[in-house]
């Protein structure tokens, strides 16, 4: 594999990983482990760190390396509002249009996430939840928007993967709000839907500031 597919390749598991926050805030990014875990080279990893700096995901420490960037309050907030302008209008845009195929899409998404969670892999939970919400996006039908949302590098607002009781419960919530959405835009409501989405990104935000 040439190196620049290498690079590629690192850099789409490395930024899957920081945005749907298996990879959390602070974490570090060591070259030789990650070219061991994907079986690259170091160069490919060190050119795949160095875009995701470019896009502001990872941030380089004071004696080397590089982590994942902490996120501020202002960051956090700044994240709920471009989420809510993004994701409402493309419930918008969706809502008189929206297929049956979209829908069970949507559908098996929830029951992918309620899967993942009762079997412990957590992972698996943060990345459908993040399929979740860029399936709201791809159902608008707009490419200028699907764009607009690939590029501004949208993480689900972080949290830790673990079995307590209060993030078992984060979990079920999140579980419901999802299924609340998909409940609305099968009944074409759009107030419930645009409430809906409002109240689950507006819990994310609370409950990542706690974890701050």
């Amino acid at each position: 594999m040439k190196v620049d597919s290498q690079a590629n390749k690192v850099y789409s598991e490395l930024r899957r990983k920081i945005l749907s926050n298996q990879l959390v805030a602070g974490t570090r990014l060591k070259e030789d482990i990650w070219a061991k875990k994907l079986e690259v080279n170091r160069i490919a990893v060190r050119e795949a760190l160095t875009r995701l700096q470019g896009e502001q995901l990872i941030v380089p420490g004071e004696k080397g390396g590089y982590f994942v960037k902490m996120m501020t309050a202002a960051d956090i907030k700044e994240i709920r509002e471009l989420r809510e302008i993004l994701e409402l209008g493309a419930i918008r845009l969706a809502i008189q249009k929206i297929t049956a195929e979209q829908l069970a899409k949507l559908e098996e998404i929830c029951h992918d996430f309620t899967s993942m969670v009762e079997r412990g892999y957590f992972g698996g939970a943060c990345e459908a939840d993040v399929k979740f919400h860029e399936t709201l996006i791809d159902i608008a039908q707009n490419d200028k928007l699907k764009s607009i949302y690939e590029n501004s590098n949208v993480p689900l607002f972080h949290q830790k993967l673990g079995k307590t009781q209060i993030y078992m419960d984060d979990y079920e919530q999140t579980d419901q709000e999802h299924r609340l959405i998909l409940k609305s835009l099968q009944e074409k409501d759009l107030q419930l839907a645009q409430d809906a989405l409002t109240k689950h990104l507006l819990r994310g935000e609370a409950a990542s500031l706690e974890i701050e």
